[in-house]
C-alpha cells in the first residue's frame, strides 16, 4: 500500500508529469496534420522547381544538356554511399542517447526518427516540424515525451554549437570575393538566429529561472495590450516555466548519468555535416570540375548556415539561390543548374523521401488507431 496521499508533493510531480506527457503528445501529433503537410509538400516543391529552372534557363539551356552527357557515374555512386553515411549518422547521435534511456528501442527506431525530422524540416518553414516529426517517432515506440524531448533538446544545443563555430572558421577560410550581392545580409539573419537559439539554449539549461522571470515579463507586458487573454497568458507562463524546468532537469541528469555522451554528440555531429560538405566536393568531380575542397567546404558551411532558419520550407528558393551565388565562382555556369539540383538531391530530397515513406506510415497507422478506437466505442 503507497505510503503517499493525493496531495503529496512525489503525486504531484507524478501528476504533473503526466500532464506534461499528454500535452506534449498532443502537440507533436498537431504537426502531423495532413492538410499540413500536403500544403508544406506543394510549396517547398514549387518554389524549388521554379527556382532551378530559373538557374536553368539563366544558364544557358543548350550547353547544360550537353553538359549531362560527361557526368563520371562512379561519383554519383560514392554519393550514394555517403548519403547512406549520413543517415546513419543522424540516427546514431540520437540512438546514442536513446539506447541509455529506453535498451529496448532499437536503432531502426532512430533511423526512421531520423528521416521523418528531415521530411518533415523540408516541408515546414526554418525547420519547424523536424522536432516534432523526430519525437512524435519516438514516443509511438514506447519512449517518454519527456526523454524524447531532451533527446532533440541536446543534439539542438550540439547543433547551435557547431554551426556558430563552423561558420567563423568558413570565413576565415574561404576567398573573401565569394561573399558579395545578397550574402552578407543572409550572413547576419544566421549568425542572429543561430546565436539568438543558442543563447536561449543556454539560459534555459543553466538558469531555468531566469527564462521564466522573461517568460512571465512578456505575458505581462503582452496582458496589458491584450487584457482579455491576460489569463490564458498567465497559465501559458506557468505552463511554460513547469516544462522549461523539467526539460532542464531531464537534460541535467542525462549529462551527468553519461558524461561522456554529450561530447561524442558533438563529434558525431562534426562528422556529420563533414560528411554533407565534402559530399559536394565529389559532385563536382562527378561533373569534372576541379576545385578547393578547403573552398568548397567553407561555401557548403555558409549555404548551410544561412538556409538553417530560412523562412520558406525546406529553405527552398533561398538554398538554390545561395548555391547558384556562391558556386558559380567556381562551376561552369553550363553545368551550374546540375550542380545545384544534384546538391539538393543528395543533401535533402532524397533523405526527405525516405522520411516521407516513414510519415505515410506513422499516418497510416494512426488513421487504423482512431477508427480501431471509434469501433470500440461505438460496440
Amino acid at each position: 500500500m503507497s505510503n503517499h496521499n493525493p496531495g503529496s508533493p512525489v503525486n504531484a510531480s507524478s501528476q504533473q508529469e503526466k500532464q506534461i506527457e499528454v500535452e506534449g503528445k498532443e502537440e507533436v501529433k498537431s504537426v502531423f496534420d495532413k492538410n499540413i503537410i500536403i500544403k508544406g509538400s506543394l510549396w517547398f516543391a514549387l518554389i524549388t522547381v521554379l527556382t532551378i529552372a530559373g538557374i536553368f534557363f539563366y544558364n544557358n539551356t543548350g550547353q547544360t544538356v550537353e553538359a549531362l552527357k560527361h557526368i563520371s557515374y562512379k561519383y554519383i555512386a560514392i554519393c550514394l554511399g555517403m548519403l547512406f553515411v549520413d543517415l546513419m549518422l543522424g540516427s546514431w547521435r540520437n540512438h546514442i542517447y536513446i539506447r541509455k534511456l529506453n535498451p529496448e528501442v532499437s536503432h531502426w527506431v532512430s533511423f526512421r526518427a531520423n528521416v521523418a525530422n528531415m521530411f518533415m524540416g523540408a516541408v515546414t518553414p526554418a525547420h519547424g516540424g523536424a522536432g516534432p516529426a523526430q519525437i512524435y517517432v519516438y514516443t509511438s515506440a514506447g519512449v517518454t515525451f519527456i526523454d524524447a524531448f531532451a533527446v532533440s533538446l541536446i543534439n539542438m544545443g550540439a547543433t547551435l554549437i557547431f554551426m556558430p563555430l563552423a561558420g567563423f572558421v568558413a570565413i576565415m577560410l574561404m576567398d573573401t570575393s565569394y561573399v558579395s550581392g545578397i550574402v552578407p545580409a543572409m550572413l547576419k539573419y544566421g549568425f542572429s538566429f543561430f546565436l539568438l537559439f543558442l543563447l536561449a539554449f543556454l539560459l534555459a539549461f543553466w538558469k531555468p529561472v531566469w527564462v521564466g522571470i522573461i517568460i512571465q515579463k512578456i505575458a505581462n507586458g503582452l496582458s496589458a495590450v491584450f487584457p482579455k487573454r491576460k489569463e490564458k497568458l498567465a497559465a501559458w507562463a506557468e505552463k511554460s516555466y513547469v516544462n522549461i524546468s523539467k526539460y532542464q532537469q531531464t537534460c541535467s541528469v542525462i549529462i551527468k548519468q553519461h558524461p561522456f555522451l554529450f561530447p561524442l554528440s558533438l563529434i558525431i555531429t562534426t562528422l556529420l555535416y563533414m560528411n554533407k560538405y565534402c559530399m559536394q566536393y565529389v559532385i563536382l568531380l562527378g561533373l569534372g570540375v576541379n576545385a578547393s575542397l578547403v573552398q568548397v567546404i567553407s561555401i557548403q558551411i555558409l549555404i548551410q548556415f544561412m538556409i538553417y532558419f530560412a523562412p520558406s520550407p525546406g529553405g527552398s528558393g533561398f538554398a538554390e539561390v545561395s548555391i547558384s551565388v556562391l558556386f558559380g565562382k567556381i562551376v561552369p555556369a553550363a553545368l551550374l543548374s546540375i550542380f545545384t539540383l544534384l546538391q539538393r538531391s543528395f543533401l535533402l530530397f532524397f533523405p526527405a523521401i525516405i522520411g516521407a515513406y516513414s510519415v505515410i506510415n506513422l499516418l497510416r497507422k494512426q488513421t487504423q488507431r482512431q477508427h480501431r478506437k471509434q469501433a470500440t466505442e461505438t460496440v
